[in-house]
């Protein structure tokens, strides 16, 4: 029996199914799509107004921090990364230079090579295709998994290659945010069409305890107070204001840490 049992959501019926079980919103809309080289120069700058490359500064910093956080829970030395969807390995890279032991998953031909250029560890592959015959004591996807149309595939594949009381770190796009909550329709508007679900904390939360993890550490990635038509965009004090969202992880995006439980078994619905 499949984990996640769809039903019409009730509000967007023509967006969405939801999982009765988990709350997880499929996206009706969603559409394949081939990931070519070009997204780390055009499609990154159309973005972001700089190519990947252009932004290595930021991306290296944010890198940090992330891993700021997971070392928190985890011991660098004693301790195995994989990260899916490494694209050109600056995540990776530093986490090395914290002498995690590290691998990466990278479909790009040109962003597996230039990781390789820095000595490390990267198949060039997409995660569904994947295979290995090692444990890792922490999984990393930023914004990646959302992108799979085949969620159970995806959940029961990281769940394979996650060592029991190993970690799993996730950033995503989020429902629990100022864009869906109170403006639904600029979040449809702008939804990416290779976007194949909608994760929220309690989502997450409820999908990671299917797989016998635990949600150990949750926080906004991202605030935008102005995106708000309620009156959380009007709030005048911008610290309290995160303070306040930080409570509940609600932004537009997130990041969670889950930990695997030390005898794993999925749980049937």
């Amino acid at each position: 029996m499949s984990i996640f049992e769809l039903v019409q959501h009730s509000r967007f019926p023509d967006e969405y199914m939801v999982c009765k079980n988990t709350g997880l919103h499929f996206y009706k809309k969603a559409v394949e799509r081939q990931y070519s080289d070009s997204y780390f120069l055009e499609e990154f700058k159309s973005q972001y107004n700089k190519t990947y490359y252009e932004d290595e500064e930021n991306l290296r910093a944010l890198a940090r921090k992330r891993l700021k956080v997971l070392s928190k829970f985890t011991v660098p030395s004693r301790s195995s990364i994989l990260e899916i969807g490494s694209a050109a390995g600056f995540f990776l890279d530093e986490a090395q230079k914290l002498r995690f032991k590290v691998k990466g998953v990278e479909i790009s031909r040109s962003e597996t090579n230039y990781a390789k250029g820095m000595g490390l560890d990267v198949i060039e592959s997409s995660f569904l295709e994947f295979e290995s015959n090692e444990t890792f004591d922490c999984i990393c996807a930023f914004f990646v998994i959302e992108h799979f149309r085949d969620q159970e595939t995806v959940w029961k594949k990281i769940s394979s290659l996650l060592a029991p009381g190993g970690l799993l770190f996730l950033a995503l796009p989020s429902l629990h945010g100022p864009s869906f909550e109170t403006n639904p329709k600029a979040w449809f508007e702008t939804h990416p069409t290779d976007h194949f679900v909608d994760y929220s904390p309690k989502s997450i939360e409820r999908v990671m305890q299917k797989f016998s993890m635990n949600l150990v550490w949750k926080k906004p990635m991202s605030y935008h107070p102005s995106r708000a038509m309620n009156w959380r965009g009007k709030f005048p004090f911008r610290k309290i204001y995160n303070n306040l969202a930080d409570l509940s992880s609600y932004g537009d995006t997130i990041q969670v840490i889950g930990k695997k439980n030390e005898v794993f078994r999925t749980k049937s619905t």
